[in-house]
């Protein structure tokens, strides 16, 4: 398939990802306990398949490491040269306002782990916050949990081996204590709102 090729069925594929993002969040609102301005609660938490992958520290990371807090989660790779970047920053700057640290975590899942490795990962994630955890793993496990999470990618080839992007979701997706996805928040993110939004269901208890 042709590079230009690629990337229309990339974005097609994105775009179609947001769509059923944007129905399902629909079918389900308004959920029950907090309400959100900047993006969408599940009525009813969708569980998230078993994974095991690897943190930026070289430890293992399962779905034992989401219980007992919240989790914002965002899914890219360290080459990426705008969204990741930029809602990284994000997450700093929400590290930064709330003073939450136990009670929400905050996660950049590589979806590139033939060049993230986890120095590779530490380096980028804590350049922008110590309190953002890098994960990435197999890509078989990648491939299930990401499907679990509502959230899509694709590897479109460049000129070599090691020349290429990854086109991938955009959403933030909060995960509840028993680390299952209780919500979505779309780009572009209005920093006050959100971190609002997030103080509130953080202090809910829920």
């Amino acid at each position: 398939m042709k590079p230009a090729r690629t990337a229309a069925v990339a974005i097609a594929a994105l775009a179609a990802l947001g769509l059923g993002v944007l129905a399902a969040s629909r079918w389900y609102a308004p959920a029950p306990g907090p309400q959100v301005a900047s993006g969408t609660m599940l009525r009813a938490p969708r569980a998230v398949a078993a994974f095991q992958l690897t943190d930026h520290d070289g430890r293992p990371y399962t779905n034992a490491q989401l219980e007992g807090h919240w989790t914002l989660l965002f899914a890219g790779f360290t080459h990426c040269p705008d969204v990741c970047p930029t809602t990284l920053g994000v997450m700093k700057q929400l590290s930064q306002r709330l003073a939450t640290p136990a009670a929400l975590h905050y996660v950049f899942l590589s979806v590139d782990p033939e060049r993230d490795t986890p120095a590779q990962l530490k380096n980028y994630v804590t350049y922008f916050s110590p309190a953002i955890r890098g994960v990435t793993g197999p890509r078989e496990q990648l491939d299930a949990l990401c499907a679990s999470l509502g959230l899509a990618y694709l590897k479109i080839p460049g000129a070599s081996d090691s020349d290429y992007t990854v086109d991938h979701s955009a959403a933030l997706v909060l995960l509840d204590r028993r680390g299952r996805v209780a919500g979505y928040f779309q780009p572009p993110h209005k920093l006050d709102t959100l971190a609002a939004d997030l103080a509130g269901i953080v202090a809910s208890g829920t």
